[in-house]
């Protein structure tokens, strides 16, 4: 079974998230615990972590189909000390928020380099980021967004992915998010029923299907190869619709959260229908 849903907004507490997924007939959501765009947020209240919780039963949201997003600030790569530490406190705030919402997984981007360090270097760093994290923390899985691969991004390349994993000491609590628009914006081509067969079996050699713990499901604005990341809601952009049924009929999607991330929200409520019709 597909559980579908969107990034949708917790503004006011995040016990406002299920509420807003359920109104758009959304099985699964996404959500940030915190402000994504500041480095220091208020903790959760215990009102809002019970509420949260009891409003999560009351519409049947499990934790395995909510995908919460990390601040965009983080940058767990990153080739100063000061800014990597500063990133890496961040971080470990974030999963323990996961751990008090009781959620098992946290979707982040993985990093950047910023011309500071080779590409090795950093996705070296960046697995030693969460290993640091799982150590101190229970529960939550680690799970790495494939990127669009725009400026000094990394994890635009399944294999540059593979080896942060690799390099992950608990790999129960490690996984990955694939976002549609930048996979094709990465290089990938996956608008065909021939290019989505190659590279998922590419995906499953490389890094596993055992590992995918979410997906963004997003038109995009820019070509296959760009290497530029820009999202379109669903039919309005370059992906066409191959896709998006493919993926509804292909069980290794199954059961995992199937998240909208699409510029107009005034649209979910419609694409959420769209993509259960096919």
């Amino acid at each position: 079974m597909k559980y579908i849903g969107a990034h949708v907004s917790a503004s006011g507490g995040v016990e406002n998230a299920p509420v807003n997924a359920h109104q758009i007939g959304a099985k699964a959501f996404a959500l940030f615990t915190r402000n994504q765009r500041q480095w220091q947020s208020a903790p959760l209240t215990e009102a809002s972590i019970s509420l949260f919780k009891e409003r999560c039963h009351e519409y049947g949201f499990l934790p395995r189909h909510i995908l919460p997003h990390d601040s965009y600030l983080i940058n767990l790569g990153h080739p100063e000390a000061e800014a990597l530490q500063k990133s890496r406190t961040a971080f470990l705030d974030e999963v323990k928020r996961c751990e008090q919402l009781g959620l098992d997984r946290l979707n982040f981007h993985p990093g950047s380099h910023l011309n500071g360090m080779d590409v090795d270097a950093c996705l070296d760093r960046i697995a030693e980021s969460i290993n640091r994290t799982l150590e101190q923390t229970a529960g939550v899985c680690a799970v790495i967004e494939n990127t669009a691969g725009q400026g000094t991004n990394l994890g635009y390349t399944f294999e540059q992915i593979a080896r942060i994993i690799d390099k992950t000491e608990d790999k129960t609590r490690v996984g990955v998010c694939i976002d549609t628009a930048h996979t094709l914006a990465s290089g990938y081509e996956i608008r065909s029923e021939e290019g989505f067969t190659e590279t998922f079996a590419l995906f499953d050699r490389t890094i596993g299907f055992p590992y995918l713990k979410g997906m963004h499901v997003n038109d995009s604005k820019k070509e296959l190869s760009s290497r530029v990341d820009r999202h379109e809601s669903l039919g309005k952009g370059v992906m066409g619709t191959t896709l998006f049924h493919l993926l509804m009929h292909d069980p290794r999607f199954d059961d995992i959260p199937l998240i909208l991330e699409t510029p107009n929200e005034s649209l979910w409520p419609e694409e959420i229908a769209y993509l259960y019709s096919l």
